[in-house]
């Protein structure tokens, strides 16, 4: 088992490509904290891992836009297993294709702290345990809108290609630490990540939907937990720093 022994942590976990990491990873031999607000989701997930493929995995609550959920889900991590080794930072919510003269500061502030303060928040927590071990993997879910202008609005495209520079300077500030970085850009992936999607902007949506058009087709969350899995394990050790497009050749497009 490729993650024998290790100590993962997977936001976002109640459902879609989170769920099926938390999944992959426990079959592959780690111990799972899952995060999520979705209690009910995460419980159906924890049964599944441990009663019914014999894994070990923990539920933890977690809203990734507040601190101390934060905290709190690093904290139970190391508390429960000892360490942590894996960090996948998956959790995130849509825009609703707002383009740029039609986005609110409520919607902004929103999607960053999502999207982009939670992952960062969850990187800094981590950082100082993968540094006395001289060993760690971050694994941040960004997205194809996060280095295209075209598959999403305006906040939500930058809120992603905030976490890619994250992740990009991650990778480098830390590269002779023992610590990698990395993120994955899927395309269009069956999630519920559209239930967040409110007060959808006709404009925006039927200019975002020109590229939508022209993919291939919708990407299962368990083809991006395969993604992950290489990611977290040492058959990735030379990879650092980048990016790993999942999209099915939607972008080869363009």
């Amino acid at each position: 088992m490729r993650l024998e022994g290790k100590v993962a942590v997977v936001t976002g976990a109640a459902s879609g490509m989170g769920k099926s990491i938390a999944e992959l990873y426990a079959k592959e031999g780690a111990k799972v904290v899952l995060a999520d607000l979705n209690v009910e989701g995460l419980q159906q997930v924890v049964e599944e891992i441990t009663s019914n493929r014999g894994g070990t995995a923990k539920a933890v609550k977690v809203n990734v836009s507040e601190a101390a959920d934060i905290e709190n889900m690093i904290d139970t991590a190391v508390n429960e297993y000892g360490t942590l080794d894996i960090l996948v930072n998956n959790a995130g919510i849509m825009d609703g294709f707002e383009p740029v003269g039609d986005i609110t500061d409520e919607k902004w502030d929103l999607l960053f702290d999502v999207n982009t303060k939670g992952v960062m928040r969850a990187m800094r927590k981590a950082i100082p345990i993968f540094l006395e071990k001289e060993s760690g993997v971050i694994i941040n879910t960004a997205s194809t809108g996060g280095f295209s202008g075209a598959h999403a609005g305006a906040t939500y495209g930058a809120s992603k290609h905030a976490v890619i520079g994250l992740t990009k300077n991650t990778g480098f500030m830390y590269a002779k630490k023992g610590i990698r970085c990395n993120a994955i850009a899927p395309g269009s992936v069956e999630t519920n990540i559209g239930s967040s999607m409110l007060n959808i902007n006709q404009f925006g949506m039927e200019r975002a939907g020109l590229t939508h058009a022209v993919s291939p087709r919708i990407g299962k969350p368990e083809e991006l937990a395969k993604a992950a899995l290489f990611l977290a394990s040492d058959e990735s050790s030379f990879v650092n720093g980048t990016v790993i497009t999942v999209d099915g050749g939607w972008t080869a497009a363009f």
